[in-house]
């Protein structure tokens, strides 16, 4: 088959490379691509918020298949565009990715089909939402409804800081324009998060391994919220049982919702949870893989990555059975731009990244440029290094020896990558 990527990022450099090794792929071209992808397959500009130029490229290049990375075109109805054109598109359509394009429409599924998830309350207006607070005191988490790149969910330990995110996104300064112009404000959950990702065809799905992020930008979770600093994989919270009962009231639920919503999900559906003392509870969806975590789980996936996604979209997950469970652990430790989350200075020039894969370890960009023959940042966060081994703690040796050995100015990095996690073998 002929292969399409959407996408730029880290999350696509690590798709990109596990299509690559499939039987399955004859020709790969990846839209708009990065420097690190441009070693497998053709890069062509596309923009990723249009999917008319998407299905245009899609016939122009004669493509059988398209994976699309990133939650923007998702919600935009890329997948939609694709349909009517009698086009193969893996990821949901727009009415599925509103799980993640809203989080009061998610919410209110949840509700509606008795997901366990925070208590909350929507809100349109700014008097409304600091009427709440003042009934409902810190700490307390304040989410924007839409798109807001992985920062858009605020947790409040004061009541200061309450009132002001709220202020931030319901008043004049209105910091995520139209993403924040509705608000989700839920209780705060206490316990350990975890991520799950779900390869869906509608009906059926199969289970990638188990994963834990690290959104927060400094070491212990301190600071703001990041599109994710590291992440590890299998997570040693999620035991069996918890699997089992985050299948049978979380994830079996929402697919029969989405069936009686009239959007079967067919795609990536991803659960953030959190394990309370009460069982998990659903954070948030997000309707593709995600960033970084998507980098370790498609490795220890034990069989044709190319071949999952094409069972999931046409329907046909329940001929593949059920995945071998994971061999060994991975983790990934993402290099940043000084400054980031907020203001941060690109073109810096990189360099140590074959010295760096000499350990075994895979340095994947996530947001890089190719200027005068030059690789140079060109965002946040600019590579993702992913290290694998027998257990977690060897994943982790990989991958921060070869984050030594990457340069380039400004860098920055999380030393307490897979800590809980090490803490939970070790007992």
């Amino acid at each position: 088959m002929n292969i399409l990527i959407i996408g730029s990022g880290g999350r696509e450099h690590a798709i990109a490379l596990a299509v690559k090794q499939s039987p399955l792929c004859k020709k790969l071209i990846c839209a708009p691509g990065n420097p690190g992808m441009s070693s497998l397959g053709k890069c062509i500009p596309v923009s990723v918020s249009d999917p008319i130029a998407i299905a245009d490229l899609a016939e122009k290049e004669q493509i059988d298949f398209t994976i699309v990375g990133p939650e923007i075109p998702l919600v935009a109805g890329v997948v939609d565009e694709f349909r009517k054109r009698g086009l193969r598109a893996f990821g949901p359509i727009a009415a599925a990715a509103a799980l993640e394009g809203s989080k009061a429409f998610s919410k209110n599924v949840m509700k509606k089909y008795g997901i366990p998830t925070a208590a909350y309350e929507t809100f349109t207006d700014l008097k409304s939402a600091q009427e709440f607070l003042k009934a409902h005191p810190a700490p307390i988490v304040i989410k924007a409804s839409g798109l807001a790149a992985g920062k858009g969910a605020v947790v409040c330990l004061t009541d200061e800081e309450a009132f002001q995110t709220v202020d931030e996104m319901l008043g004049e300064k209105a910091v995520f324009g139209e993403s924040g112009k509705t608000v989700v404000i839920e209780e705060f959950m206490e316990g350990e998060e975890a991520s799950l990702f779900a390869i869906c065809d509608g009906k059926d799905y199969v289970l990638l391994s188990s994963a834990q992020d690290h959104k927060r930008i400094f070491d212990n979770d301190l600071g703001p919220n990041t599109g994710g600093m590291g992440a590890y994989s299998p997570a040693p919270v999620v035991t069996e049982s918890l699997l089992e009962d985050v299948k049978r009231r979380i994830i079996e639920p929402t697919l029969a919702g989405m069936i009686q919503e009239g959007a079967p999900y067919t795609g990536v559906l991803y659960v953030g949870i959190m394990v309370t003392k009460n069982g998990p509870k659903v954070v948030e969806y997000n309707c593709r893989l995600g960033d970084p975590e998507c980098q370790i789980v498609l490795p220890l996936y034990d069989g044709d990555v190319l071949a999952l996604f094409d069972a999931a979209e046409r329907g046909a997950l329940s001929t593949l059975g059920a995945p071998k469970p994971p061999k060994g652990s991975a983790a990934i430790v993402v290099l940043a731009s000084e400054g980031y989350p907020n203001a941060y200075e690109a073109g810096q020039e990189v360099s140590g990244i074959e010295e760096a894969e000499k350990n075994g370890a895979r340095v994947l960009h996530a947001g890089t440029k190719m200027e005068n023959g030059k690789l140079l940042t060109a965002g946040g966060r600019v590579f993702g290094v992913v290290g694998s081994g027998k257990d977690l703690s060897e994943a982790l040796r990989q991958a921060y020896d070869a984050c030594e050995k990457v340069i380039f100015k400004g860098k920055y990095y999380r030393r307490d990558i897979g800590k809980k996690g090490l803490e939970r073998c070790s007992k």
